[in-house]
């Protein structure tokens, strides 16, 4: 730990892991954006051994849902978004994927929230913007935010970037982050160790270090 000015700087992994100042965002494990992925199983899988460390070292949760607006409230982004991922090249052909009440919507239940854990939705990519994420972990004293989920080149780096802004460290577990292409997410990984702002590690390193500062 290095200090400056009366303030504690952590450097290593370990430090920055501590369960009081760091908490966890799972963000969208949801069973129709599971469903996309060839090996939804091993991050399903890796997502769990983190949570069960998480909540074993008492760090607060955080999870995140991808939320679909009915077309009637969609709006232009909206749109080109949606056909975007749907391959469409007509808005009328859009079909809102992930609206509340659609099977689709639901969270895996492998790693279903606890009642102590929050759920935030949102129609953003960053788990930041119009959510209350970032106010509920700065009244909790959070500086550092760990992520995994789907997808690292769509909604993970985005989030590790706008925690950055927001004072946070992230702590991107990439091997417990999905994606639906593999050489875009490597991209965004090299991105983000290039910036240097989120540390990145993967679910052993990261289990070992926050069971190692309960």
């Amino acid at each position: 730990m290095k200090n400056a000015d009366g303030l504690d700087i952590p450097q290593t992994l370990e430090e920055i892991c501590t369960p009081a100042r760091l908490a966890l965002v799972v963000y969208d494990m949801q069973i129709g954006i599971l469903s996309q992925l060839k090996n939804a199983d091993e991050i399903v899988a890796r997502v769990s051994n983190v949570l069960a460390a998480a909540r074993d070292a008492g760090a607060r949760i955080f999870f995140m849902r991808h939320l679909s607006l009915p077309k009637e409230l969609m709006g232009v982004f909206q749109y080109r978004m949606a056909m975007a991922w749907q391959r469409v090249d007509d808005p009328a052909k859009v079909s809102p994927w992930f609206l509340r009440d659609s099977p689709g919507f639901a969270i895996t239940p492998e790693v279903a929230p606890r009642p102590s854990e929050a759920i935030f939705d949102k129609i953003t990519m960053s788990a930041f913007e119009g959510t209350p994420l970032s106010i509920a972990l700065r009244d909790c004293g959070i500086s550092a935010v760990a992520l995994v989920g789907v997808a690292m080149e769509i909604g993970i780096e985005p989030t590790a970037r706008h925690a950055a802004d927001l004072g946070m460290i992230p702590v991107v577990i990439t091997d417990a982050c999905g994606a639906g292409h593999a050489d875009a997410a490597q991209r965004s990984i090299d991105s983000l160790k290039f910036a240097g702002d989120a540390v990145l590690t993967d679910t052993s390193a990261f289990c070992q270090a926050i069971l190692s500062r309960r």
